[in-house]
């Protein structure tokens, strides 16, 4: 982890041209959705309008000057891609629409031809419906079998209960990095070293983690990583997936197309090697030339440093929400969470909730978040989530306390009370 001195939100914020034309002086924009979307910063919608306004072009297609800045741009996004999550190659990082297309790349492009009946796949209830959905289509079609690690009470991977679940039949064990609703995050290293123990790969659904903290997939033993460029203050339609070179070699590809194949012959194809085996079609250009931006702007903050700015904000969220009578936060203590406070109200539905705080200009989500079978664990249906990201401060965190305050009082609950 890079020394770096500590984060200044409100110097951050300069970086980002919403929160000058969304809010005002006297009610700024307090924007706590970062874990669905994160704002983008002048410099990442710059790179991506520099694309259409002076050498846009269709890539890997032809050999004019446009052509090659695209192709040679598109590939210096793909090496910085490389070098930020410590992959051996840049053949290794394959550009998809975003985490949830780099999931099913995984479970059809792997999964629909290496599982086959009485196989086990490892899931969780923290996971979202897209690191869910895709592997049960893959056991529907292969005869895989489904089975689930259990959660501690406080919402936590119940390791101590994983040789349960965890078999020499299991063949992958897809797990999020950090958990969408309750911010939990897994012990990446020691889960995959048990899962590589018994033969199983490891499958990472870093949407939520990649933003906030260090990867290193060689070192982390991780086998496939997906994350999404819009979480990462990048643009949207852009995501990653990283595969192990001869895992992808093994791999089909789940899309046909141009630029993906070597030979198409009447009678058959062949495919071209990754990354391009699995890039069917006309890639996402000026967003994956945007997301080299991106990362270049977040890395020079330092991930000490990034860390240290989500602790504070989580311990204040804690803190000044655990004090308000009928609000209760879902999942771990600090310690064991990531950037993301869940909470329910007592009494009051999630939808209202947010829709009240939207009155004060607070941003957050509600509903259940891609999350149906975790919610049905904790026996809600909905929860509100405030997610921070580099640009919040702890000014923040108290306008979301005095907010369920307000809450509180305009659906009348304090008379409850």
């Amino acid at each position: 982890m890079s020394e770096s001195k500590p984060l200044d939100p409100l110097e951050v914020r300069r970086d980002f041209p919403i929160f000058s034309t969304s809010g005002t002086e006297s009610s700024p924009l307090i924007y706590l959705d970062s874990g669905a979307s994160a704002q983008k910063p002048q410099v990442v919608i710059d790179r991506e309008s520099e694309v259409y306004e002076r050498f846009y072009a269709n890539a890997y297609r032809g050999v004019y000057r446009f052509g090659n800045l695209i192709d040679e741009a598109i590939e210096d996004s793909r090496a910085t891609v490389c070098d930020f999550i410590g992959a051996a190659s840049a053949d290794e990082i394959v550009f998809t629409s975003g985490t949830t297309m780099s999931i099913n790349l995984v479970a059809q492009g792997w999964g629909r031809k290496f599982l086959k009946p009485g196989d086990e796949i490892l899931l969780n209830p923290l996971e979202h419906h897209a690191n869910i959905v895709p592997w049960q289509m893959a056991a529907q079609a292969t005869g895989a079998v489904i089975r689930w690690m259990s959660l501690t009470d406080s919402g936590c991977l119940d390791l101590d209960r994983l040789d349960d679940v965890l078999t020499p039949r299991t063949r992958i064990v897809p797990v999020t990095g950090m958990s969408n609703v309750l911010g939990t995050l897994p012990p990446i290293r020691e889960i995959a070293a048990r899962a590589h123990a018994v033969g199983a790969l490891v499958m990472v659904d870093g949407a939520q983690s990649v933003p906030h903290g260090p990867v290193h997939v060689r070192d982390d033993q991780i086998d496939f990583l997906t994350f999404s460029g819009h979480k990462l203050y990048g643009p949207s339609a852009i995501g990653v997936l990283y595969g192990r070179q001869d895992l992808l070699e093994a791999m089909d590809p789940a899309f046909g197309g141009g630029h993906m194949i070597d030979q198409v012959t009447m009678e058959g194809s062949t495919w071209a090697a990754p990354p391009a085996r699995f890039e069917a079609g006309t890639l996402p250009i000026a967003q994956a030339i945007g997301l080299k931006t991106a990362i270049d702007y977040v890395r020079p903050f330092g991930w000490e440093a990034i860390h240290a700015h989500d602790r504070a904000l989580l311990a204040a969220a804690h803190q000044e929400l655990s004090i308000i009578p009928g609000v209760r936060i879902l999942g771990p203590d600090v310690s064991r969470k990531g950037a993301i406070v869940s909470f329910v109200v007592e009494g009051a539905a999630a939808q209202d909730v947010a829709m009240l705080l939207d009155r004060k200009g607070i941003c957050v989500r509600h509903g259940h978040h891609c999350a149906m079978p975790l919610h049905s664990l904790l026996g809600i249906a909905a929860s509100v989530r405030a997610s921070f990201g580099i640009y919040n401060t702890l000014d923040d965190v108290t306008a979301l306390a005095e907010g369920l305050r307000y809450v509180r009082k305009r659906l009348r609950l304090d008379a409850a009370d």
